[in-house]
């Protein structure tokens, strides 16, 4: 008698565990995103790097912690990061971590990553419109340095 393999059949589901209240319906700068970001993750004594997930009008439907490092990193890949994205059905997406240094300033690592989630990001069509760092009093970010 010969056995049949067996093929899981599965659905996805995003859960809301929360929500968070912010002034404008649309952010339109680093500022204002970054007080969203703040308000989100608060302050941590590792590094977190999120998303937040925009819709046509640019405005903010899905915020999420992507991944959990430690003191100096967190391991990001750009499948973890656009999972979210393609869930929430977002049309473009702000990236953001902090650095708990309190050096806003990206590494070239963080460079990197940038790069190569921009390019995975123009593969499957959802634009990264930036890129924010946070730092003890400031933010870095990457479309008004031109580095995006």
């Amino acid at each position: 008698m010969e056995h049949k393999k067996r093929v899981d059949i599965v659905k996805l589901e995003m859960v809301k565990e929360a929500s968070l209240k912010y002034m404008k319906r649309v952010v339109t700068n680093p500022l204002e995103v970054g007080e969203l970001i703040r308000d989100f993750i608060g302050n941590p004594d590792r590094e977190v790097f999120g998303i937040l997930c925009l819709d046509t009008k640019g405005q903010p439907t899905h915020l999420s912690k992507v991944a959990i490092g430690d003191l100096n990193c967190a391991i990001v890949h750009p499948r973890e990061v656009f999972k979210i994205a393609i869930l929430s059905n977002a049309a473009s997406v702000i990236l953001f971590h902090n650095h708990p240094s309190g050096v806003e300033f990206p590494s070239e690592e963080d460079k990197r990553i940038t790069n190569r989630l921009k390019e995975s990001g123009d593969i499957l069509g959802i634009t990264i419109l930036d890129h924010i760092i946070m730092g003890d009093a400031n933010c870095f970010s990457f479309r008004s340095k031109q580095l995006l």
